[in-house]
């Protein structure tokens, strides 16, 4: 069967873009570091960028070869399941405790943004519009709110001054423009056969754009986040959790998202239902309730996040 090699590239396309952000980050943190940038602003700029690279790769090739249902697709889905299935499996292996500032300023902020984009989206049910789409205004407004998150993380870090330590570099100049090259290589070819094969694969089964991107992109373009979350998990590392999952929301929406849709103009999806954009919102919700109930996501409530997810998996199936 001629699919059988459309898998074999789509799986290929994973590993290009999971080994390249992972070469990105290592050759973009040490670089960084050989300018002596403190590691808290690499962590909040280069970190979450490079964690949420595959996504935005994708969304540019899927924008750029008119794949406006994989665009959307891709950003909800990345952000449903970094909420219910990474953090809701985080939770399982061990409850994850919540600070108070993380509650009152990172966690509303993804709630938020979650409901922005929201809002920008539903023309028809808002404004009486004759069609659901984002406009490349409501890009450039996301990208402001984005300017004004990232100004926040900045002013945070300069405020932490006692993290603001400089890392020691892990490699010499030369060698770690070499690595930030050939992460970003791996993340662009990576994501031009992910969103190829998986568009070809989509139309074989007879399966909506949507759905592949809601699932089979989502997955694969999180896989950064959930590897580095169970691994953070398990070593009790919380915040890191928090961090890397409510960091790569918020990017997710405001640059993977809104770059694409600046630079290409409007998306206008075609298979969209409303009933994404309520798990986008609930899911974020759901996790300001559980942090606020005892400052921490206990494993019942992980696993109440996991049932969340599989139930909403399964009527993306049935609708």
């Amino acid at each position: 069967m001629e699919i059988i090699p459309q898998v074999l590239l789509l799986i290929v396309g994973f590993i290009l873009l999971i080994k390249g952000a992972d070469f990105f980050v290592d050759g973009a943190s040490s670089t960084a570091s050989n300018f002596k940038v403190p590691k808290i602003l690499i962590g909040l700029t280069i970190i979450a960028f490079g964690t949420s690279a595959p996504e935005l790769a994708v969304s540019m090739q899927a924008l750029a070869s008119g794949s406006t249902d994989m665009v959307l697709g891709n950003v909800i889905g990345s952000n449903i399941l970094n909420i219910l299935l990474i953090l809701g499996l985080a939770a399982l292996i061990k409850p994850l405790r919540i600070k108070k500032n993380t509650i009152r300023k990172e966690i509303p902020i993804t709630v938020l943004i979650s409901t922005l984009l929201v809002t920008l989206f539903l023309d028809v049910q808002l404004n009486h519009g004759t069609i659901n789409q984002i406009t490349r205004g409501d890009g450039i407004a996301i990208l402001l709110f984005f300017a004004i998150f990232l100004y926040y993380l900045i002013s945070m870090a300069l405020h932490d001054r006692d993290k603001g330590k400089v890392e020691k570099p892990k490699w010499k100049i030369g060698l770690s423009l070499l690595f930030t090259g050939i992460g970003l290589a791996g993340i662009i070819f990576g994501s031009n056969l992910v969103v190829d094969s998986a568009t070809t694969i989509a139309s074989h089964f007879g399966v909506s754009e949507r759905i592949i991107a809601l699932t089979v992109i989502a997955l694969g373009t999180s896989l950064p986040e959930l590897v580095t979350t169970v691994v953070s998990a398990r070593k009790g590392e919380t915040e890191l959790v928090l961090g890397n999952i409510l960091g790569s929301n918020i990017f997710n929406i405001c640059v993977v998202l809104g770059i694409p849709v600046a630079i290409f103009g409007t998306v206008t999806p075609a298979s969209f239902q409303v009933l994404d954009l309520i798990m986008l919102i609930s899911s974020a919700i759901l996790l300001f309730i559980f942090s606020i109930t005892q400052h921490k996501i206990s494993r019942a409530e992980g696993l109440i996040m996991l049932l969340a997810f599989a139930g909403y998996y399964t009527a993306i199936f049935l609708l």
